[in-house]
């Protein structure tokens, strides 16, 4: 292609290998400092261009997932990026005596199914009796048997 003005640099000029994969990593700010720095164009510009580049990748991205899908036979709305999350309408109406739990709390009990599961699938059976019940329980056992002895000897 020519380029009659030598000192304007064209827009579609391809990006640097580093560049290019410090935007796959999603570190954009060194990849537009970079990307300024080697081509002495400003911040501003490396911007714009990291923005399309962007911007074209998705894209790419997006005729993958719909050719893919196409061949599977699933809807293009099913894997689209745009669209936004819908929300889920089976939550629980509002009771007024009910304490709506934290995330953290949500999160712990996500965490313990998770274990447990994991744990069935692996053919683990819980004990009767915990670990260290067990623990305490032979303490306290030989606790009262010296007791009894000790009661027995001076008493």
């Amino acid at each position: 292609m020519f380029n009659p003005d030598p000192s304007s640099k064209s827009a579609s000029k391809k990006l640097p290998k580093a560049v290019i994969m410090m935007i796959e990593k999603n570190n954009l700010v060194m990849a537009i400092k970079t990307l300024a720095a080697d081509e002495n164009i400003s911040m501003d510009e490396a911007k714009v261009r990291i923005d399309a580049y962007e911007t074209q990748l998705k894209v790419q991205q997006q005729q993958k997932l719909n050719t893919i899908a196409n061949k599977q036979g699933i809807s293009n709305h099913a894997i689209s990026f745009d669209r936004e999350q819908e929300p889920d309408e089976d939550e629980d109406p509002l009771v007024k005596n009910r304490v709506k739990t934290t995330k953290s709390h949500q999160d712990f009990q996500t965490l313990q199914t998770g274990v447990d599961t994991r744990l069935k699938d692996l053919g683990y059976k819980k004990p009767l009796i915990p670990y260290w019940l067990k623990r305490v329980l032979v303490i306290a056992v030989i606790m009262l048997g010296m007791f009894w002895i000790l009661w027995r000897v001076f008493g």
